[in-house]
C-alpha cells in the first residue's frame, strides 16, 4: 500500500478543528498548529482576518482543492481545516542557542523526508532514550506527529523536542555556522560510524526509507558515515540503523 502524508479522518478526529473562527480562536489561544489547509481562492472578510492572524503568528498554510478538505471532514468546514499539534513544536534557530548557553554539547537528529509513522515513532523513542536534544523534521514531506506516532514512540514524543524546519539544507548550514558537525548516514559512505567523533556538537541525518537523504542535504553534510553490513541484505531498516548509530554516539559520550 502506498504511504500518504494526508491526515485520515479516522486517525485524527480528536485534534481536528474546522471553520474560520474556530481556527482563529485556537491560534490566538496559543494552540500549536501542526497542519493548516485552506481552500484555493477562498474569499471573504473572515478569510482576510484569518490570513492576518497567520501572518502575525508566522503560520504557513497549505492551499488545497476543496475536494481534499471534503475528504478530511464531512462537516461544514468553510474552506478551512486545521490539526492541532499534540506535542509542542520548536525552532532550531531558537533552541540551539539555548542549548549552548546551558553548556550542553548538542546531539541532534535530522530526519530527511522519513514518511513511515511507525519508524518515526520508534526513532523518537530511541532518540529520547539516548538523550538526543532535538529531532529536526521538515515542514512538508515527513511523517505526521499523530496519535499513531505518539503510541509507537511509547509517549517519548512528549519528552523530546521536535523542530519543524522549512528547508533542511538551510538548517544544516545554520548548524554548521554555529559549530555543529553534521554527519549523514548513507550506505555509499566510505567511513564507518565508529570512526567519527561524536563528542563534539553534532547532528545525525537519516534519510527516507526508500531514497535515502536528499542530494541537497547530503551535499551540505560535513561527513558521510555508514554501518558495516556483513550479510547479503544490503540495507537496514532506518529505525534500526538510527538506533545503532545513536548508541555509538552515546557510547563515546559516556566513555563506555
Amino acid at each position: 500500500m502506498r504511504e500518504t502524508n494526508e491526515p485520515q479522518m479516522g486517525d485524527r478526529k480528536e485534534d481536528m478543528i474546522f471553520g474560520v473562527h474556530p481556527v482563529i480562536e485556537a491560534i490566538e489561544s496559543g494552540k500549536t498548529i501542526d497542519k493548516l489547509f485552506i481552500q484555493n481562492q477562498l474569499l471573504g472578510p473572515n478569510v482576510q482576518e484569518l490570513k492576518a492572524v497567520l501572518s502575525k503568528y508566522k503560520i504557513r498554510p497549505n492551499y488545497v482543492p476543496v475536494e481534499k478538505l471534503n475528504r478530511l471532514t464531512k462537516k461544514t468546514h468553510q474552506g478551512v481545516v486545521a490539526f492541532i499539534a499534540q506535542v509542542p513544536i520548536y525552532s532550531i534557530e531558537q533552541l540551539l542557542p539555548e542549548l549552548l548557553e546551558q553548556g550542553k554539547t548538542p546531539l541532534l537528529l535530522i530526519l530527511d523526508r522519513l514518511t513511515d509513522v511507525r519508524n518515526f515513532g520508534a526513532i523518537c523513542r530511541t532518540a529520547e532514550c539516548v538523550g538526543v536534544d532535538a529531532v529536526i523534521i521538515p515542514e512538508k514531506g515527513g511523517a505526521p506527529i499523530s496519535s499513531d506516532s505518539i503510541k509507537t514512540s511509547a509517549g517519548a514524543l512528549f519528552n523530546i523536542k521536535i523542530c519543524k524546519e522549512k528547508n533542511l539544507a538551510h538548517t544544516v548550514d545554520f548548524l554548521q555556522q554555529n559549530g555543529v558537525l553534521v554527519y549523514a548516514a548513507t550506505e555509499k559512505a566510505q567511513k564507518l560510524a565508529y570512526e567519527v567523533d561524536f563528542n563534539e556538537p553534532c547532528a545525525l541525518v537519516m534519510g527516507n526509507e526508500e531514497s535515502g537523504i536528499s542530494k541537497e542535504v547530503l551535499h551540505h553534510a560535513d561527513e558521510k558515515i555508514k554501518l558495516p553490513i556483513q550479510g547479503k541484505t544490503q540495507s537496514l531498516n532506518v529505525s534500526v540503523a538510527t538506533g545503532a548509530i545513536l548508541y555509538e554516539a552515546i557510547r563515546q559520550k559516556s566513555n563506555f
